[in-house]
């Protein structure tokens, strides 16, 4: 059986985003376009939200079809 990683990789995507979001290096710096530089740390926390949700949305689901019965065993 193989290790479920997906909290592994929902949490480094979000010490990521979260780390980018707190570095002083931007890819539109706030100081020089002043409101419009926090754009791309909005589009960051948001792309690694989308991120985290399908990563943890896969992994219920995965779950949820490993742990249901089948009807081989509520047969006998």
């Amino acid at each position: 059986m193989t290790k479920d990683r997906s909290v592994l990789k929902a949490v480094l995507i979000g010490v990521g985003a979260l780390l980018y979001g707190a570095s002083p290096i931007d890819l539109i710096p706030e100081l020089l376009a002043g409101p419009l530089g926090f754009g791309d740390d909005a589009l960051v926390l948001i792309g690694a939200g989308v991120a985290i949700y399908r990563i943890l949305k896969g992994r219920a689901a995965r779950q949820a079809t490993t742990s249901a019965p089948s009807s081989a065993t509520m047969n006998g």
